[in-house]
């Protein structure tokens, strides 16, 4: 348990509350063409940015724990970073560090997976996303896990490959499907083992659903990898090039699909005896495949027949919860949250988002840790996603969160609100422009009902992003930064994260000017917590990064 936060003897805070405001997805662009942050309408965000105090905040890389600045922020660790208030290094780096180390290969879960199969002759399998954008996974983990396995003896594997195209080029699925086969037929080469690639298909049809939202996505991921329902393929290549043509989807939205040497019969499906690894290291999309292979009293879907498996994570995806059972890297550990900081000196609080962002603003925001530090002072809201695609509603929940958020603010209930608006960053992902400019000037209405409402009440606006991705849904020539074109001749989409800063803006209407107007720049997203701290009126504790604010 932290201690109380010491009170700021010449800062007591303002009457009302202190509203953060996380707008996910949502930066500052690097080029004017493909950001539709700048392109879209927003006067209310253009009026605040123009009258209030604001700076830039780093949202990528190192200043989120990433392991390098090439590495593109992302929901999770942005909202670990501002909800503990200080850098703490994350999965990819523990990864990286657990393999260079050896320490992964030394674990006890690894070994008895690994054990498992060698001595039985039973099949491994690694399912999780296939592609190097280090946001879920790394393509190089998965090397470094196959060659481990051939050395210990291991003599078949499935590799189950999750197609990204979201936190890398929308089409770029046969870059690392090459990339593995030729990995797998080096390693099979020496005629002592058969490492295949069983199964496939887009992340977002099959396995890695988060919150709740569609169960669906899981069953049919189930089917896949370990019923071998799904339509058969001779080869990955083969069948991501016939879905290609059939559907036109790109890779994260491609249907399911199964190895069969035969042409109905399922190459390597998961089956009892075997050890199953998911080899992503980032929790949000992999609990629920997870609660599929775990859980006793399971009744989303039907998994009959129930291989008996021998089950891993790459990390342990939920601390409190303790899921998955077995996991390869340990977590990092992040205590002294803001919101138990909060808890400790008595603040009233409010946490909201819908389904899809939900997690961000309690699970993660707190540390990766489930439940609320003290059900007296927390209360947490949950509002249905719609389970559509995005850019069929790109305005999302933001009204009835807003709803919601103003209701709040004028009740007097609460000290401190966190809200979360998904637009900039769900609608992002699917690399529509136009649902993205909608998606923008959706939240812009609501930056003014709740600006309006923070000034009726006395209260504070603090508004910033955790990462960017709707400032940049175009490719660009790296080089001349040109547009990259499709064949068409037309833009060639952007679905990832961006590396760009994000907004960090203070609507402080009852301001005495207590502290200076220009807010420090060149800081990360985690200076939001101190800030938080001074605008309820406490002392920022000695191990959090520096605030934005400079108080004279």
């Amino acid at each position: 348990m932290v201690e109380k936060l010491m009170r700021n003897p010449n800062f007591a805070g303002r009457k009302g509350p202190l509203v953060l405001m996380i707008m996910d997805g949502v930066g500052y662009g690097k080029y004017e063409q493909g950001d539709a942050v700048l392109a879209a309408n927003t006067p209310t965000l253009d009026r605040l940015t123009a009258t209030s105090p604001h700076t830039t905040l780093k949202a990528h890389g190192t200043a989120v724990g990433l392991p390098s600045d090439e590495d593109m922020g992302n929901s999770e660790v942005g909202h670990n970073a501002i909800g503990c208030g200080r850098v703490v290094a994350q999965g990819a780096k523990l990864v990286n560090d657990s393999i260079e180390s050896g320490a992964m290969f030394a674990g006890e879960a690894w070994k008895e997976l690994i054990d498992n199969c060698a001595a039985t002759g039973a099949t491994l399998h690694f399912l999780g996303l296939l592609s190097d954008g280090n946001v879920h996974s790394h393509i190089n983990h998965l090397k470094a896990m196959l060659t481990a396995a051939k050395t210990a003896g291991v003599e078949k594997v499935g590799v189950h490959a999750l197609l990204d195209g979201r936190d890398v080029p929308e089409t770029s699925a046969l870059e690392y499907i090459g990339d593995i086969e030729s990995f797998l037929a080096e390693l099979n080469s020496s005629g002592d083992c058969d490492f295949r690639i069983a199964s496939g298909g887009g992340r977002m049809v099959i396995t890695m659903d988060r919150y709740g939202a569609n169960w669906d996505m899981v069953r049919k991921g189930w089917d896949t990898h370990v019923l071998g329902k799904e339509r058969k393929f001779a080869s990955a290549k083969e069948a991501v090039e016939n879905l290609r043509k059939e559907t036109g989807a790109i890779d994260q939205d491609l249907p399911p699909f199964v190895i069969s040497d035969d042409g109905s019969s399922p190459l390597r499906p998961i089956a009892d005896g075997d050890s199953v690894i998911f080899f992503n290291f980032r929790g949000d999309r992999a609990i629920e495949i997870t609660a599929a292979f775990e859980e006793e009293n399971f009744d989303k879907f039907d998994r009959a027949p129930r291989p008996n498996v021998l089950y891993a994570g790459m990390m342990q995806y939920d601390g409190d919860l303790l899921v998955p059972k077995k996991f390869l890297v340990p977590p990092p550990v992040i205590d002294h949250t803001l919101g138990e900081y909060l808890c400790a000196s008595d603040v009233r609080q409010l946490a909201i988002s819908e389904t899809q962002k939900y997690g961000h603003v309690t699970y993660f925001f707190n540390g990766n840790r489930s439940g609320m530090f003290d059900d007296s002072l927390e209360t947490y809201v949950e509002v249905p996603s719609d389970v559509i695609p995005f850019e069929q509603r790109p305005w999302m929940k933001c009204a009835e969160i807003t709803d919601k958020v103003c209701e709040s603010v004028k009740s007097g209930k609460y000290d401190f609100i966190r809200l979360n608006y998904p637009n900039g960053d769900m609608v992002g992902h699917t690399g529509i422009y136009d649902a993205v400019l909608i998606s923008m000037e959706a939240l812009d209405l609501c930056v003014a009902r709740v600006a309006e409402a923070v000034r009726v009440t006395g209260g504070v606006l603090l508004i910033s992003a955790d990462h960017g991705n709707a400032d940049d849904m175009y490719e660009h020539d790296k080089k001349t930064g040109d547009v990259s074109l499709d064949s068409d001749g037309a833009p060639k989409r952007k679905t990832s994260h961006s590396l760009n800063p994000v907004p960090c803006v203070l609507y402080d209407p009852d301001s005495k000017e207590e502290y200076f107007k220009e807010l420090r720049g060149e800081l990360g997203i985690s200076s939001l917590a101190a800030a938080c701290i001074e605008l309820l009126g406490f002392e920022t504790p000695p191990n959090y990064d520096p605030s934005v604010l400079k108080f004279k």
